[in-house]
């Protein structure tokens, strides 16, 4: 088997499920650079999260969390824990995206509560941090409803937004696609997303599924792509092992 290793590049993302110490670093060792703590559909709770987001980050990796629901409460933990941004599931339109970037940024510019420890590691709070935190962490959208979709340029022009993330598989069915099957109909809608955030100067993400999901994403300057989770890696793993004992049948 033929293990590639590059040097971790922030444009190679992985989904953590699990707090799972040993996918971190294997994936770092590998070359990826970046690690989404999935807190929407993973297993994660805050204290579990928060030690996968310092191990991720020791580990060299950068990390954001998608948190479990656009609200305060986990997005500030999410910035507290030391995340270097936040992912933002289920953003209802325009209204509720101002509403919840808002959380993820301190005033004057947002409403972010001021906690402290972990922020400025353990420190008296250093001149100008508030300024510097606020361009430092990131508030990634996602995209994946169709009023989101239909107020994507709007949304994409808050100040409170530094990036939009595609939920392909979410917004195709919202569309009345069924299932997303990365086999190009829903390219239309990348496509649109992609140039709001050209638009107003945003990097944009998505999960890759495919050869096809891959090269359109590079057309349009993909800021990072989520190729793969520790869980599908595990399982894929699994199945080489039984089809190479199988093959020597």
């Amino acid at each position: 088997m033929t293990v590639i290793r590059i040097a971790n590049h922030t444009a190679f993302a992985f989904w953590l499920m699990t707090p799972n110490e040993s996918a971190c670093e294997i994936a770092s060792i590998l070359g990826y650079g970046t690690v989404i703590i999935d807190m929407e559909h993973g297993t994660f709770e805050p204290s579990s999260a928060a030690r996968s987001i310092t191990l991720a980050k020791a580990l060299g990796l950068t990390v954001y969390t998608r948190v479990d629901s656009a609200e305060r409460v986990p997005i500030q933990h999410a910035l507290d824990f030391g995340s270097d941004g936040v992912i933002l599931p289920q953003v209802r339109d325009l209204a509720h995206a101002r509403a919840a970037t808002a959380f993820a940024k301190f005033p004057p510019l947002g409403g972010r509560g001021f906690g402290g420890g972990k922020t400025y590691n353990y420190l008296p709070a250093p001149p100008h941090f508030v300024e510097a935190e606020n361009r430092r962490t990131k508030c990634w959208v996602m995209i994946e409803t169709v009023q989101a979709l239909e107020d994507v340029e709007q949304i994409a022009s808050l100040e409170t937004v530094d990036g939009l993330f595609i939920g392909p598989n979410d917004l195709s069915l919202a569309r009345g696609r069924g299932e997303y099957r990365a086999d190009g109909r829903d390219h239309d809608d990348i496509r649109r997303i992609a140039l709001a955030a050209r638009n107003h100067n945003k990097p944009w993400a998505m999960p890759i599924a495919s050869i096809p999901d891959r090269d359109l994403a590079r057309s349009l300057g993909i800021a990072f792509m989520a190729t793969t989770d520790d869980l599908t890696a595990l399982r894929d793993g699994l199945i080489a092992g039984l089809q190479m004992v199988g093959d020597s049948q």
